[in-house]
């Protein structure tokens, strides 16, 4: 296949971009910000995610586009921050829409990237692409913003499709080296109430849904587990797989204040993600890893 992959340099395009050069009959192009030098099949294009460049022809007879673009949420959420946020996602999409509406041969299918954090705190009701509560505040609102351009634009000989991806779990980068980190150093305890849901996915089922979903048909997806489970548990099991026999709770004003020492914010472990990939397994997918206890570390 020929794999443009937008935004590729960051966690999740390097997982897609190690999962597809295996095979070298692919070619995988890569639109980033940085100067990097190719390598084998994989080749590296500069772009700004605004203004249109010579990358654009090499989206010409792609077999998919994944879109992947946008600031790193990890950060706080100052006025320059939030606009950076919603303006790498935003433009980047918009620009890319754009392009592809006027190409002669374009990508057979988009993959435009968004994230489970597009539905509101819930500890009770199971959050399903059809039946998900979507809420109005900061993160919510870029998810839901990002969405509403893509689908502002019709793109009638490529077909769309959005991935609402809850936190990945592996070794090779995102947040679970530094949970791993916080757990060894024995502050694995409960953090906040305990009884906020953690959503997730493996690198492995995460790059492997992508792939499932190329040949499926457009719409919204949810990647992640169908089994989500409480923070508390998480930290009893994650105590458990590294060996860790005591983990200090972390009530939230103390999650606040870390937070703030180290440039981030507390949504990622206080907000209570509780989310099911209905159309995912409805289109038969299997996942290879469903329970936290059974995830490699």
């Amino acid at each position: 296949m020929k794999i443009i992959i937008a935004g590729g340099t960051g966690y999740l395009g390097k997982l897609l971009i190690e999962y597809y050069r295996k095979d070298e009959e692919n070619q995988i192009y890569v639109l980033t910000r940085s100067h990097i030098l190719n390598k084998g099949n994989v080749h590296y294009l500069y772009w700004d995610g605004a203004t249109i460049g010579y990358w654009v022809s090499f989206l010409e007879n792609s077999d998919v586009l994944i879109n992947l673009s946008g600031k790193s949420v990890n950060c706080r959420y100052t006025t320059s921050n939030k606009r950076d946020i919603y303006d790498s996602r935003l433009l980047s999409t918009d620009l890319l829409c754009r392009t592809v509406k006027h190409l002669d041969c374009p990508p057979k299918v988009f993959i435009q990237s968004s994230s489970a954090t597009i539905y509101k705190h819930s500890e009770k009701k199971f959050m399903t692409e059809l039946d998900g509560d979507i809420g109005i505040d900061f993160s919510m609102d870029v998810c839901k913003k990002w969405e509403q351009v893509f689908n502002s634009h019709h793109l009638p000989k490529t077909k769309k499709i959005i991935t609402r991806t809850s936190i990945v779990l592996g070794n090779k980068g995102g947040a679970f080296p530094l949970m791993k980190k916080l757990v060894k150093a024995g502050l694995g305890g409960i953090q906040g109430k305990g009884t906020q849901y953690v959503s997730w996915i493996s690198e492995g089922d995460y790059v492997k849904a992508i792939d499932f979903l190329l040949d499926k048909e457009e719409g919204v997806y949810n990647l992640c587990v169908p089994n989500p489970i409480p923070n508390n548990t998480f930290q009893k099991i994650l105590r458990k797989k590294l060996n860790v026999l005591f983990g200090l709770n972390l009530p939230k004003i103390l999650l606040k204040i870390g937070a703030s020492i180290i440039g981030t914010e507390t949504e990622l472990l206080l907000k209570s993600r509780k989310v099911y990939p209905e159309r995912l397994l409805n289109m038969g997918y299997n996942f290879e890893t469903t329970t936290f206890n059974k995830l490699k570390i």
